[in-house]
């Protein structure tokens, strides 16, 4: 099946015979109409929740995007919001939009000065969120929300427009971070998002892909550089690639976090459940080697696998709309500093989490950033040399289909039945 690049704008369109032809087409028509046209389709109505409605939206307001497509599976990319993959379709643009997009804020136009949630399926972050050596706090500030802004290299700047190719798009962007101790950090941050198809997804994650399901599936490689003379250090604070993805809450969703079975004393806590304070057991069942987290982005709560229990994957499942989403990323053997992102001055910088979960829910101001809910996976705290660079891999998957055939993938790859997910919450 061919694979197709769009640069969704007007000035990515080359040659002066298509530029005149085009000029023609469009010049009785609106600005959103041009945008449609430059990938040659119309604006078409679709229904709120599709890809379709998504994709016409996102052109209206941001420049440059990226269409990445392969039959009815497709991705859309944006460059102004630090190569994000905005969403994505297993089903074209009549199929569900998988990732949470904030309508609202991005219809307003507003800036926020804490953080501006304008969605997106997967972005790309740094950590550690807090703690002495985050990059979210300034130093001597209480660890609170009224005190913790997102770096705008990580939340409304641009990434620069590498290359592409058939199936790939590369982006990149120098920056320059100071954390809560005032350490500087001079680095080079480089991501590679390639489409997915269902020979790939085999292939990564072990098993066939039955061929009634519909699948979208895409990898993004994150890697940052060292740009510094200095070597980074543990004294200093360290640095680690955060990968999170915003996707759609509701009512009959649940986060699937597998883990290493085994007791306390040799592996540790199973969950770190505390974040924003401790979720309640109706909430959050944990069980031997597994843990249900609801996602109805109804209450605000955070979850956090260590990297001696964590395995290399996690999921949800929308039992309304037969929706298995997984996720699958780098996950180094026996590598145990990981940075520590609770909000406190810590006795144990790097006794952080390789995997986490969210779900939001109302703030304690009465606002709220979504609802949607998270799958995030970090690398190791990063000690790079300089000009050294260190790589971290997330994949995500959403396979659409009947009961039967989600159930044997959600067994396979998780480790868990689909069927019994309802009696947790």
């Amino acid at each position: 099946m061919v694979r197709k690049v769009y640069f969704l704008e007007f000035k990515n369109i080359v040659g002066t015979v298509l530029l005149c032809c085009f000029l023609c087409l469009v010049s009785c028509k609106t600005k959103n109409e041009q945008g449609a046209n430059v990938v040659g389709v119309e604006k078409e109505g679709y229904a709120k929740g599709t890809f379709g409605y998504d994709r016409e939206f996102l052109m209206e307001h941001y420049k440059d995007l990226v269409l990445l497509e392969n039959g009815e599976s497709s991705i859309l990319i944006s460059p102004e919001l630090q190569g994000r993959v905005m969403t994505s379709t297993a089903k074209g643009n009549e199929g569900k939009s998988f990732g949470w997009i904030n309508h609202d804020l991005i219809t307003s136009g507003e800036i926020n000065e804490h953080f501006n949630p304008t969605g997106g399926e997967e972005r790309f972050w740094l950590g550690p969120e807090g703690g002495q050596n985050s990059i979210f706090f300034e130093k001597d500030t209480k660890f609170e929300f009224d005190n913790w802004y997102v770096p705008k290299e990580l939340d409304i700047e641009a990434f620069n427009f590498v290359d592409s190719n058939e199936n790939q798009a590369f982006f990149e962007r120098e920056m320059k971070l100071v954390n809560y101790t005032g350490t500087t950090f001079e680095l080079k941050v480089q991501r590679n998002i390639k489409l997915l198809d269902k020979e790939d997804a085999s292939e990564i994650l072990g098993l066939l892909i039955p061929e009634k399901v519909s699948m979208v599936g895409f990898a993004s490689e994150n890697s940052i550089t060292n740009l510094g003379s200095e070597r980074w250090d543990k004294k200093t604070g360290l640095l680690s690639i955060w990968i999170l993805s915003m996707f759609n809450s509701s009512d009959e969703t649940t986060i699937i976090v597998p883990f290493k079975k085994g007791d306390v004393e040799h592996l540790g806590n199973k969950v770190t459940d505390d974040y924003f304070g401790k979720i309640p057991k109706e909430r959050l069942q944990v069980h031997d080697s597994v843990l249900f987290f609801k996602a109805d982005g109804k209450e605000r709560g955070k979850i956090g696998i260590s990297p001696q229990r964590a395995l290399p994957v996690l999921g949800s499942y929308d039992a309304k709309n037969k929706v298995l989403t997984i996720a699958k990323f780098s996950l180094p053997e026996g590598v145990r500093d990981y940075v520590n992102s609770q909000w406190e001055l810590q006795e144990f910088p790097y006794s952080g989490d390789a995997v986490n979960a969210y779900n939001d829910g109302p703030l304690e101001d009465g606002g709220q950033l979504g609802p949607f809910y998270e799958l995030e996976s970090s690398s190791p705290a990063l000690d790079l040399k300089s000009d050294e660079k260190s790589t971290h891999v997330h994949q995500t998957f959403h396979f659409v289909g009947d009961d039967g055939d989600l159930e044997k993938l959600a067994r396979d790859i998780l480790g868990v039945s689909l069927k019994g997910i309802a009696e947790q919450q």
